[in-house]
Formats: C-alpha cells, structure tokens, sequence
C-alpha cells in the first residue's frame, strides 16, 4: 500500500455563488380576490382633482429677514397707508405694503422708475 502525502497545501475547489430559488409567481390577474372593501395597500385611494392641485400648490416660499433705514416722515406714509387699507376692509401689515409698492416698481419702465427715484428726498449725512 502506497500512500502519497503531499506537502504542497492544498487549494480549496472554487465555490459556487448561492443562487436563490425562483420567487414564486403571483395569481393571475383572472383569478378571483377576495372583496374586503379595503384598497390594497399598493395602490393609493385615488384623490380627488382639487385636492391633488391643492398639495402641489402648497409650497412655501422662502423669506428673508432684512432691516433697513428710513426717514421718520416716509415712515408715517406707512402708518397713514396702514390706516388707508383698514378703511377699506383690507387691514395690512408694514411688509404687506413695502412688498405692495415693490411690485408697482418693478411694473414701471425705465424712465418712470428713474422719475420715482429722482423724486425722493437727498439722503441726509451724518444722521
């Protein structure tokens, strides 16, 4: 009896990558469900038009926190224009008015604009 023995270690056989066994198939569509009155969780309740349009419609704008200097009497025009528009039925805040008059600029052209701008009082120094 001749047994060999060899010294050289000997290299482990490849392995095999673990294959998962098929998932198994669904019911065909023809087959009968069962009625619980629910909706399968995988398909949501369909929305109604207006509330879809009320969701994509209710982003909220990102505001800006600034500060800035105006003289005392231009400052009164908001208080009197706060007054105006409670009158009217329509009360306003300060920002509701600056933002008012921001859009009626941003309307006018260039020449308007320059008129509006060359219109307002030189800025006083060293106040």
């Amino acid at each position: 009896m001749t047994t060999t023995t060899s010294t050289a270690p000997s290299t482990p056989a490849p392995r095999k990558k673990a294959t998962r066994p098929p998932a198994p198939r669904k019911a065909a569509a023809t087959a009968p469900q069962k009625k619980t009155g629910k909706t399968p969780r995988s398909t949501p309740a369909p929305q109604p038009v207006q509330a879809r349009a009320a969701k994509e419609k209710v982003r909220k704008v990102k505001r800006v926190r600034d500060s800035f200097v105006m003289p005392r009497d231009e400052h009164a025009v908001l208080a009197t224009l706060k007054e105006r528009s409670a009158g009217l039925g329509r009360p306003s805040k300060k920002s509701e008015l600056l933002r008012a008059g921001l859009k009626l600029l941003a309307a006018l052209n260039d020449k308007a604009l320059l008129a509006a701008l060359q219109a307002l009082p030189a800025k006083a120094k060293g106040g």
